[in-house]
């Protein structure tokens, strides 16, 4: 679901120093019933479905194909060699880059990791598009965990805001609320107490 940022902003993490300048352009929060307060960032990331991958529904499955053919039709794609330039990777402050769980930089799929902490994480994608992060984060509630997943979009051209005008329907109501329903559920599978898959169904 969709909520006001503040939550988010009041939360004490890395990533509000780490980002800071770059605009927040929405943050979707799931409670994952189940699991203790020791849960951390690493048990998500476990848990989360790669997009476009076949842990995927077809419906986002097609949604990612499409991006990619687009991508590579258009050039909006190019693959680099090594640490860009602009990657935020030369950013992080050497203490937190050796707090990482990660290695700053490693690549995951589209993405490279900025770092990962038990409490957060950080990640960076960027093309012709936009330099976009993805940023999530965990919090002990009286029924389990909540996550914050939050996205920053840095404009890299005058077709960034057009390009997410575009994309902001299939994001905002088929791609992350499908993705985070497939987390809740791996969750309560992966957590649930002794009977308790049978009582949530």
């Amino acid at each position: 679901m969709r909520f006001s940022p503040q939550e988010f902003a009041d939360l004490d993490l890395e990533a509000h120093q780490v980002l800071r300048g770059v605009p927040l352009n929405d943050v979707s929060v799931v409670d994952l019933p189940c699991g203790d307060a020791a849960r951390t960032i690493e048990d998500v990331r476990a848990l989360m479905p790669s997009p476009g991958s076949g842990s995927s529904s077809a419906l986002v499955r097609a949604l990612f194909w499409l991006r990619h053919a687009l991508g590579r039709l258009f050039g909006w794609d190019p693959v680099e060699e090594g640490l860009p330039a602009e990657s935020y990777v030369h950013r992080l402050p050497p203490e937190l880059a050796s707090r990482s769980s990660v290695q700053p930089g490693t690549r995951e799929g589209p993405f490279r990791v900025l770092y990962v902490l038990p409490g957060e994480s950080v990640s960076e994608i960027r093309n012709a598009t936009v330099h976009a992060f993805s940023c999530m984060a965990i919090r002990p509630t009286a029924e389990g965990q909540r996550l914050y997943w939050a996205v920053y979009v840095k404009p890299v051209s005058r077709w960034t805001s057009a390009y997410m005008a575009l994309i902001e329907p299939f994001r905002r109501f088929i791609v992350y609320p499908r993705i985070l329903r497939q987390l809740r559920d791996a969750w309560r599978t992966a957590y649930a107490e002794p009977g308790a898959a049978t009582e949530h169904g």
